[in-house]
């Protein structure tokens, strides 16, 4: 999912004083709900765009198809670039957003550019829940779009600046979480507005957005603004002020020096993102970009976004359909809380290619089995049947919730050094919300056109993207921030090759303490690059 992280400076592995306050613990949860209302917007779509009334005032084409048994086929019957506008039109918004929303979040600050988000977020709900023709509705997506730009820079980086070291991982994973929730949320609205007569169950659907909106623009006016922030924008005082707060001690002294020191050499760095393009930036830039691509090419997002349409496709009945995407939906919050307790435990590469086994047989079996019982035009799939891909799809959401969707956001949070942050961190928002909205505007043309083949098409992706984890990510679990050259690219087989000095350690041996041979063989061992 579309999602974020960002950390801050632990000041070369050195473990600041620090409790776990509850000005933090609320502050992270308020600022969370910008997730909530993501994953609400990813959620309900895909339910709205299963309801007859709503496809008979905005998609009549689309509705004809899905009454007239004998018209089209099971899978086409759904492919239409307008019911896909309506979905991805968000995610292009978002895109735009963002470039606004990195100079807002530098310039005014994480919880201005958090209330910005939660604006554009009410006036998208009234505009979506009020739509009179197609091009209401799309103008709301669109600005709520623009909410999702701003909220996607800000929420993340806001969690990762005031959370203690020790719990960042968990933290991080905070908002991927409030997304799951929100995507749940909203299929039990679904499942529950569709039983309305009448024909307004899709406004209520689409104007319920409004509670995590509302509690988005709530919580940024009453959250403090990061130290980081404050400091960075000159209030020196008041970042120490809220410093002590947060942290919930008079010894922060040594954590402030090296915020305002951070501040410092940021500053110097006058043109970010063509820092970005060194050599020496190139692992973490390849890493990050590849990691937001195949985070959509696993077909998570294809899968949450039209769950309800697709189990209708295969024959469930839009009843059945609703309900079995709340399972899904509960499957990836409890999934999620998984990857929380997980990640700073077992590491990032052992859950990213246990998950790639598991989503790959999944899916293949899916693929096999809908290709023997779904025909084109007869709805064949018997209850066991039926019952028996819910529990795949689900195995396929379970694994990536605890690996592929928080830890996309996760690792290039982690892996990024001071001066290319947030350039970085802009990139990796943009190339996500641009794969993502490509996946959504086409995922209902490619069921048409490759029917079951779909999900063969998303495991051979899961199978290549499994082997770059493998061979190209390396471990970055208790590594702090600052030590991330010296500890994790410098000791890597290919990275180290593009880190300035890389090549002098490795003739006098000293970038890991082995030499230039254990330095290769490091690649191939999960547990060996730290």
């Amino acid at each position: 999912m579309a999602g974020g992280g960002f950390a801050t400076s632990s000041g070369g592995g050195t473990e600041f004083e620090a409790k776990i306050t509850p000005i933090v613990i609320i502050s992270c949860i308020m600022a969370a709900t910008g997730g909530l209302m993501f994953g609400y917007d990813v959620g309900v779509s895909g339910g709205v765009t299963a309801m007859p009334d709503f496809l008979k005032k905005f998609f009549p084409v689309v509705y004809r198809r899905t009454q007239d048994k004998g018209l089209d086929s099971n899978y086409c019957k759904y492919d239409n670039q307008g019911l896909q506008l309506f979905t991805s039109s968000l995610y292009l918004a978002g895109l735009t957003a963002t470039f606004f929303a990195s100079y807002t979040t530098r310039r005014l600050g994480r919880r201005l550019t958090m209330l910005i988000a939660g604006f554009f977020f009410v006036v998208g709900v009234i505009l979506n829940a009020a739509a009179q023709d197609l091009a209401m509705l799309i103008i709301g997506r669109i600005l709520l779009g623009c909410g999702v730009g701003f909220a996607n820079q800000a929420v993340p980086l806001f969690l990762s600046e005031i959370a203690p070291t020790r719990i960042r991982g968990g933290l991080n994973i905070l908002f991927q979480l409030n997304v799951t929730i929100g995507i749940l949320f909203a299929n039990l609205v679904n499942y529950g507005t569709a039983k309305i007569k009448g024909g307004w169950g899709w406004r209520l659907s689409l104007g319920l957005a409004g509670i995590p909106a509302g509690l988005l623009t709530l919580g940024a006016l009453f959250v403090v603004d990061t130290p980081n922030s404050l400091i960075e924008r000159g209030y020196l005082d008041e970042g120490k002020a809220v410093l002590k707060r947060i942290r919930g001690t008079d010894n922060i002294e040594p954590e402030f020096l090296e915020l305002v020191e951070a501040s410092r050499v940021a500053k110097q760095v006058k043109h970010p993102f063509r820092n970005l393009l060194m050599r020496r930036n190139r692992p973490q830039l390849v890493i990050a970009v590849a990691l937001q691509i195949f985070q959509q090419f696993t077909g998570i997002n294809a899968i949450m976004f039209y769950a309800p349409v697709l189990f209708d496709t295969v024959g469930f009945g839009s009843d059945a359909a609703l309900y079995s995407a709340v399972i899904t939906g509960a499957v990836n919050v409890l999934s999620t809380v998984v990857s929380i307790y997980s990640v700073d435990k077992v590491g990032r590469r052992v859950l990213l290619l246990e998950a790639g086994i598991q989503m790959f047989l999944s899916q293949a079996i899916i693929a096999v089995l809908l290709g023997l019982k779904v025909k084109d035009n007869t709805d064949n799939l018997s209850h066991g049947y039926a019952i028996f891909v819910v529990i795949l799809i689900c195995t396929f959401v379970s694994a990536f919730a605890w690996s592929w969707g928080p830890l996309g956001w996760l690792i290039p949070s982690e892996t990024f050094p001071l001066e290319t942050r947030s350039a970085g961190q802009s990139v990796t928002v943009c190339v996500n919300l641009l794969f993502t909205f490509v996946i959504a505007q086409a995922f209902l043309s490619m069921l048409c056109h490759f029917k079951y083949g779909i999900f063969l098409f998303f495991s051979g992706w899961v199978l290549v993207m499994s082997f770059f984890v493998l061979f190209l990510v390396p471990e970055t679990k208790n590594v702090p921030i600052e030590e991330m050259t010296e500890r994790v690219w410098k000791r890597h087989w290919l990275w180290r090759r593009f880190m300035e000095d890389g090549y002098a350690d490795e003739e006098t041996g000293k970038g890991d303490g082995t030499g230039k041979n254990n330095g290769h063989a490091q690649g191939f061992n999960p547990d060996s690059q730290l």
